[in-house]
């Protein structure tokens, strides 16, 4: 039973820091995407890496309904998960 505890609380911790961390969308690959994104499969994920190959790096998350495929409502559902510097937890340091 103690074991059953050590791996659910082990298995919470892991999943919880991978919430904390924001996927930076001008250097997270096609695949680290589409992990990250609700909505977003491969090939869309693909269209995003491919639209900052050809435009240059992202400066806003909002600027991710410039790549065809994507729109607002996209954009609005994922934002908490998404960055173009850095991650939520360096974020949240540099706020203090």
């Amino acid at each position: 039973m103690k074991t059953f505890f050590q791996a659910l609380i082990f298995s919470l911790l892991f999943a919880s820091a991978h919430l904390l961390a924001a996927v930076n969308i001008n250097t997270a690959t096609a695949e680290q995407i589409a992990e990250a994104m609700k909505g977003v499969g491969p090939s869309k994920a693909q269209a995003i890496v491919d639209y900052r190959k050809n435009h240059g790096p992202f400066k806003s998350v909002d600027e991710l309904v410039k790549v065809k495929g994507i729109g607002l409502k996209t954009v609005e559902k994922n934002r908490e998960q998404l960055t173009v510097t850095g991650t939520k937890a360096a974020k949240a340091k540099s706020r203090k």
